[in-house]
């Protein structure tokens, strides 16, 4: 049976409107070990954003909890920090065109930036929506993915990815490359079990967790649960990526769960998992 660290890749901790660092200690309970705890979307912790101050702000929320749940946690927790790629709808809703939201939203990629650059966050996120939007909006969030990649390669860090659905992204991996940061260092938050291009860091569905375990790709497992009070479970809930551990150990996939926990983070992000746990 494996036994070795458990990482939950993505998942939120709301210190404004959820359950905060107390959804870690259910994770723990469970046998989770560490965690990326991703900053939920700025308007929900802190309204509207105009500068860099509004996403310190933001970032700030969530570093302190992650403070508090690496504090829980038997191994560590780190942030994961950067701009949701939805508020460039809710920037255009407030009046700006897709070029100032881009310009805005890089501004808060380089906020991410230096929090990595400087402690406490591990890896930036960005993306794109993954829902339909007009060109010159889907032209200006592509934009920002890019800087976010080459901000990323400037801190010697990965960038996590929310994106549309699918599973064929090489032309993001050419980007990613082109402003200098390794395909090894881009990843697909919640992923299918198999993607062409970026890390998979597949969402806590059996099947598609098994057909990752049945290949031979690096990939992460998540929840992307959410820490809202009115859906408690969604995405998943923090006691998943334990509980599914387990499954799979029972089911013969301990080499898998060993890449997925210890030596994906390794490779990505340049932690160890092992060393790391009390």
């Amino acid at each position: 049976m494996y036994d070795g660290p458990i990482l939950d890749n993505h998942l939120h901790l709301d210190p404004v409107n959820g359950r905060g660092a107390e959804a870690a200690e259910e994770f723990a309970n469970v046998g989770g070990t560490h965690l990326n705890v991703l900053n939920k979307p700025s308007w929900h912790l802190v309204g509207d954003v105009d500068g860099a101050d509004d996403f310190r702000e933001t970032f700030d929320l969530t570093t302190g909890e992650t403070e508090e749940a690496d504090a829980i946690v038997p191994g560590r927790a780190w942030p994961v920090l950067g701009v949701h790629p939805a508020l460039v709808s809710q920037l255009i809703d407030r009046g700006y065109d897709p070029d100032e939201a881009a310009d805005l939203m890089k501004t808060g990629t380089d906020v991410a930036a230096e929090y990595v650059a400087e402690g406490p966050a591990l890896a930036i996120k960005s993306g794109r929506p993954h829902y339909d939007v007009s060109d010159d909006v889907w032209d200006a969030s592509n934009e920002v993915m890019r800087h976010a990649f080459a901000r990323g390669a400037e801190v010697g860090c990965a960038v996590q990815l929310h994106t549309e659905g699918g599973e064929e992204f090489r032309e993001v991996i050419e980007w990613a490359e082109a402003e200098g940061l390794p395909r090894e260092q881009v990843v697909k938050h919640y992923s299918n079990g198999h993607i062409e291009g970026p890390i998979p860091s597949v969402i806590a569905d059996k099947d598609e967790l098994e057909r990752a375990c049945d290949g031979d790709w690096p990939f992460f497992m998540e929840t992307d649960f959410i820490d809202d009070p009115d859906r408690p479970g969604a995405v998943f809930g923090p006691k998943t990526v334990p509980n599914r551990t387990k499954w799979l150990a029972e089911k013969g996939y301990e080499a898998p769960l060993y890449r997925a926990h210890v030596e994906t983070p390794a490779r990505v992000y340049g932690v160890d998992t092992e060393a790391t746990l009390e």
